[in-house]
């Protein structure tokens, strides 16, 4: 299998095909592997969109690009569209990956099956502790941050994962891109200065925890039930009639008997 650093097919981009289909196009392909696994052999645009969280129309929108239009009365072939679409993202070639910083975050990363499945393996992990060189996580041993620059020239790696803590992180990235990294994925809650032509990919968890907690209160405003407002205690006194006392005016008829 080609690796990504020697064999760089067509991209996206240079087909024309939007950004927010490229978006996409990774939530399709799960949806489709989940029903390649169950033996499915064709899918309706309605039912692969569904699957995906997508209306119709833009799924069918979004194949349009890939030259993919289904038939009518029969749906998608599904192990054609994987494999259409796993091309379109690259992913029928080998991806090496170094992550930098082997902390709690990185180690994870590292331990992730679900890497190797989709073409990306993590040729390298690399850390600036001493403590940790020569540690081995997920069958890896830890290099020192001092063999980077040598670790992304021997393995030929594609894609830099940066999961340091944020102080150190534009350090990294710049020392990966002058590695000759193009493609970057960032954990580190900080935002990355990168020249043109440098890709950077941001996930900052503690970001998508404030928006959930930001939707959150709004449910519970919307849920609360509304005060409802107790009677008074006494009626005002404009609505209590009051009875007048024997001998007053009020006592009298209308109209005296003659």
């Amino acid at each position: 299998m080609a690796t990504g650093r020697n064999h760089r097919p067509a991209t996206t981009r240079s087909r024309g095909i939007p950004e927010a289909t490229v978006a996409r196009l990774p939530l399709y392909l799960r949806a489709l592997t989940a029903l390649s696994e169950r033996s499915v052999p064709t899918v309706s645009s309605e039912e692969l969109a569904a699957a995906a969280g997508v209306n119709s129309a833009k799924l069918r929108k979004d194949f349009s690009y890939l030259g993919s239009y289904g038939t009518r009365g029969v749906g998608y072939d599904v192990e054609y569209l994987v494999y259409q679409i796993s091309r379109e993202l690259g992913l029928t070639q080998d991806w090496p990956v170094v992550i930098v910083g082997i902390g709690n975050l990185g180690a994870a990363l590292a331990n992730y099956g679900g890497f190797a499945s989709r073409g990306f393996r993590v040729a390298a992990l690399i850390d600036a502790d001493p403590s940790l060189t020569g540690r081995s996580v997920a069958g890896i041993d830890v290099k020192h941050t001092d063999q980077l620059e040598q670790i992304v020239d021997e393995s030929g790696v594609s894609i830099g994962v940066i999961a340091t803590p944020a102080g150190s992180a534009q350090q990294v990235c710049d020392r990966l891109v002058a590695a000759g990294i193009t493609s970057i994925l960032n954990f580190a809650p900080t935002v990355l200065s990168v020249p043109e032509g440098v890709d950077v990919r941001k996930v900052d968890l503690s970001i998508e925890l404030q928006i959930l907690a930001f939707h959150e209160q709004r449910k519970a405003g919307e849920e609360a039930p509304e005060e409802e407002t107790a009677p008074p205690a006494v009626p005002p006194a404009a609505a209590v009639s009051k009875r007048p006392e024997p001998g007053s005016d009020g006592d009298r008829p209308a109209v005296m008997p003659a």
